[in-house]
């Protein structure tokens, strides 16, 4: 991508951000993708390639730590359980039932293996916040509900990069299932990416003490952002938990100073900047990548994996919730299907198909890719478009 062509794409994010005022009806990622397949047929742009590398070490550390810097800490507090047992148990009970009914499903209308159906189901379980969170805290009651929705996608993209992980492996590699190995790594990866973005959060909170001029305390929250990242991948730990915490704790430590709000005034105007920028650049290039694996025979398939994963996250999530009376008594039914609803596949989904294209050469990961690639896509537009108008219909504010 050269200079040329990356600040057309910024431009173009800017009309479009701009131009979407309310941002109720028309959510922009959605907007953004499409407008990105249309680029696709422009020679100019038809050149541009969107790598996991450039996806995954360049633009995710920003995207989450901004998620994780802005999360109240309180409401973190306040629903840590729910959301840890939907990131983690709920993650992983939704892909093995995801996987399944893929198998089953795509069995009768495509060659597929049983891993290669466990992988697309690891591909779509992480959920992506940034179309919904907004036009929930806007459109419902209840703020519990955004903040859950929020919440439980800042843990789980640490989950599914895991899972897929170990499935991918099985799937090139022809490895055999090992479950003590599975959550040997999983402890070992998460917990370690945990305790380091702690520690480093917390240590930066500290050292933001030592300069009271605004622009040295952003360089030093880009450098935690991306510093803690790269540190926790290269020592094989999550660096997505990694930064998370990081924000995570730098946040709650800033709800713990006296000076926070001085703190928060310096990193507020920087990173509320960023975001759109990258948000821009990254779900044009995303239309523009995924416009190629758009044409095969099978939309049918991906909208029958679509609704299916609709379905299987809101009984999972309900199971859960129900489980226990504490978490029954803060949301009721309707509330549970707003947030099932909302878990709409993204970045992190589109990181791990370009993982996996990369990676892999096994027969069959071309329609893998091209299923994952048309659900994500059928998920970005038909549940982006549609959460204002379910929340009003199921919370009638």
């Amino acid at each position: 991508m050269n200079p040329t062509q990356l600040i057309l794409l910024l431009f173009i994010g800017y009309l479009v951000f701009s131009l979407d005022k309310r941002q109720e009806n028309i959510p922009v990622p959605p907007v953004l993708v499409s407008i990105g397949i249309g680029l696709s047929f422009i020679p100019f742009f038809n050149s541009i390639t969107l790598t996991e590398t450039t996806l995954y070490d360049v633009f995710l550390p920003a995207l989450l730590f901004t998620s994780a810097y802005r999360y109240p800490p309180k409401a973190l507090k306040e629903h840590a359980g729910l959301i840890a047992a939907l990131s983690t148990i709920g993650l992983l009970f939704t892909a093995i039932l995801f996987g399944a009914i893929t198998f089953f499903i795509g069995g009768i209308i495509v060659p597929i293996t049983f891993i290669g159906a466990m992988v697309v189901a690891s591909i779509l379980t992480p959920t992506d916040p940034v179309s919904v969170v907004s036009i929930l805290k806007q459109s419902a009651d209840n703020p519990k509900i955004a903040d859950v929705v929020e919440g439980e996608s800042m843990i789980n993209d640490g989950t599914s990069i895991v899972l897929f992980t170990f499935l991918s492996g099985m799937f090139i590699h022809n490895e055999n299932l090992s479950l003590t190995s599975f959550i040997n790594e999983f402890l070992l990866v998460s917990i370690g990416g945990v305790v380091l973005g702690v520690f480093c959060g917390w240590a930066v909170s500290k050292a933001v003490h030592f300069t009271h001029h605004k622009e040295y305390q952003v360089m030093l929250s880009i450098i935690l952002a991306y510093g803690i990242f790269l540190t926790a991948e290269h020592i094989g730990v999550s660096g997505v938990l990694a930064t998370v915490s990081a924000g995570i704790m730098l946040s709650w430590e800033f709800d713990h100073t006296n000076k926070g709000d001085h703190y928060r005034e310096s990193l507020d105007g920087f990173w509320d900047i960023v975001e759109p920028t990258i948000l821009s650049i990254v779900f044009l290039l995303i239309g523009i990548e995924a416009s190629s694996y758009l044409i095969f025979d099978y939309w049918h398939l991906s909208l029958l994996i679509f609704l299916a994963s609709l379905l299987i996250r809101y009984f999972v999530m309900i199971g859960t919730i129900k489980l226990f009376p504490a978490w029954r008594r803060e949301l009721n039914g309707r509330e549970i299907a707003l947030i099932s609803w909302s878990g709409i596949k993204g970045t992190m989904s589109v990181v791990l198909i370009l993982t996996l294209q990369a990676e892999s050469s096994a027969e069959g990961t071309d329609i893998l890719l091209s299923l994952s690639f048309s659900v994500v896509l059928i998920s970005l537009i038909v549940q982006s478009l549609g959460i204002f108008p379910l929340s009003r219909a199921l919370l009638k504010k």
